[in-house]
């Protein structure tokens, strides 16, 4: 997990899980609006599986 990535993560989180795949980057994008922290949450920890 990059410091970009982190960053990226927490300003816009389904840009910063991009890469992992369509359904990461629909749950990521459906929790952001649902709450801008359940959003960073789910991305941190997606990015931190990998």
């Amino acid at each position: 997990m990059s410091l970009l990535r982190v960053i990226l993560s927490i300003i816009f989180p389904p840009l910063a899980v991009l890469d992992q795949g369509c359904g990461s980057i629909l749950i990521v994008f459906i929790l952001t609006l649902c709450g801008w922290i359940p959003g960073v949450i789910a991305a941190l920890v997606i990015l931190n599986k990998n």
